[in-house]
Order: structure tokens, then sequence, then C-alpha cells
């Protein structure tokens, strides 16, 4: 059964790889060909075109960067989706906000394509050693199809019932996320500044009940100030956006989420759109 992978950034090119390891008969593609011809994705078949990605796949998997870029590869007369046969599936992993989760499903049904929203908690380790939990927008008894795939990319599938679901749970844990970070760093600033040894900081707090698990992590690249991207910043303030849009679809406000995605709005205008996340350490410092 042909199977395909679109989207070879930092998450997708390591799932992709994951599969392959299984010996299953993937296709890949990606906007920036080159990210296609890696060691880890020898043995893929490299599809020249996206048409030419998707005919034939009984199941394609995507994980691009922004719902405009899903919208640009799988919508419209010469998007996928136009190209698949009917009756395929189409799981999104990409983080979009939940009404283009809605929305990708009316356009797939509209061409006969089953869709699964299926965005992953996890950053690039987690994705190398397929730890990635996916969040997908189903019920336990229709996720069968697409179960055995998602176990090989990933260490735990939570179905949430119906599509767009999935794509909401994500947003929520990536608000508390982002929001973790920094304070957490604001907290480690403060600290110092009342003349707390940060090395004792960054030992202590993040064993506290009051600091979240992944903190314990990201203590280490503060310590050597070296922000090597796991997950970019940039993304992060992307899927802020898309909390926010959606609060507004909601009519719910989100005060401390708004400020959030303000604070990684700067650090990217200072530059750090490209490190990890946790740089908000730095741009908070500076």
């Amino acid at each position: 059964m042909k199977i395909t992978f679109i989207g070879l950034g930092i998450m997708g090119s390591r799932m992709a790889a994951n599969l392959l390891k299984e010996d299953i008969d993937l296709t890949i593609w990606n906007r920036s060909p080159e990210a296609a011809h890696i060691p880890e994705l020898a043995g893929a078949s490299v599809a020249e075109s996206l048409p030419g990605a998707v005919a034939g796949a009984k199941l394609v998997f995507s994980m691009l960067s922004t719902p405009e870029a899903v919208a640009s590869c799988f919508f419209g007369k010469t998007g996928a989706l136009a190209s698949m046969e009917q009756g395929a599936l189409w799981v999104d992993c990409t983080t979009v906000n939940p009404s283009f989760s809605r929305e990708a499903a009316a356009q797939a049904a509209a061409a006969g394509i089953r869709f699964f929203d299926a965005p992953v908690a996890g950053s690039k380790p987690q994705a190398a050693g397929a730890q990635l939990a996916f969040f997908v927008g189903a019920d336990q008894s229709t996720l069968s199809p697409i179960q055995p795939y998602l176990e090989l990319m990933g260490a735990k599938t939570i179905p949430l019932g119906q599509v767009g679901q999935g794509a909401s749970f994500k947003m929520l844990v990536n608000v508390m996320l982002a929001q973790s970070m920094v304070i957490f760093s604001e907290s480690v600033l403060l600290g110092e500044q009342l003349g707390l040894d940060k090395d004792f900081l960054l030992n202590v707090l993040p064993g506290l009940a009051v600091s979240a698990p992944f903190t314990a992590f990201k203590a280490e690249a503060i310590r050597e100030d070296n922000y090597d991207v796991q997950f970019p910043l940039e993304w992060m303030l992307k899927d802020l956006h898309l909390a926010t849009l959606t609060a507004y679809e909601a009519d719910r406000p989100l005060y401390l989420a708004n400020l959030t995605k303000d604070l990684f709005a700067a650090a990217k205008e200072k530059g750090m759109g490209r490190l990890d996340f946790s740089a908000i350490h730095r741009s908070l410092a500076n």
C-alpha cells in the first residue's frame, strides 16, 4: 500500500524516517526539494511533484508549518486533494486552528477523502525517537485505519471525538507550554537579581511541584545560553496567534496568552525566531 508523507521539516522528516524503518512503501514530497534528499530518508520514493506524490496513495500524512501552507498544498484545483484517490485517508499533523481543521475536513469530504486532524505533542527528540503523542479529532472506533501508523511514529494516541478537537487540544497544550516557559524564565531572572545563584536556580526550580516538568530540559539551554532549535520560537508565536484567533471566534478572552504572544513577537523581532522557543529567556534578559 502506498503511503505518502508531505512536509519534511524538523518534525516531518523524523516522523517519515520512523515509517521507513518498517519497510513501508513510502513516497515523500517537500516544498523545498532538497529536504527530501537526506540520509535518514533513503529508501523512500521522492516525488517530483505534489500531484505525483499523492496519486495512488491510500494514506497521506502532512506535517507543515502553518494553515496557509496546508491550504496551499491541499486545496484548490492544483492541490493534493484534487489528485488523491476517492476513499483515501488524509491525516494532517500540522498545528492549526480548529476552524481550519473543520474547513480541511469539508474540503476533503467534497473530494471524497476522509480527513483526520492529528497534531502532535513533542519536539525534535520525541519525533526522532517515535515518542510523540497524537491528539486525534476522531473517536476510538474510527481510528483503526491509521492507528498502526501512528504507533510507528508515537508512544500515545489520544482520541478526542470529532474533527477539530485534536487541533483544539493541541492549542491548549501549546498555550500552557509558552506561558510556562515565560513564567520559568521570568522567575529565574528575578532570582538572579535578588542575589540567588543562577546554577542553584536552574538546578532546583525545575524539580519543584510548581514547575512544569519540561523546564528541567530547558534549564540546560538557559545555563549554556545555547538555544539550538527543538521547537522554533517563530512557530510558538504562530501557535499563540492561532490561539488568540480561536479565542476571538469562541468569544472567550485570553488575557495572559495575548501578553505571552506579544513577548514572543518581541523576541522574534530581536532576531530569535529560528532559535528554540526557550530563547524567550534570552529575550527577557536583554
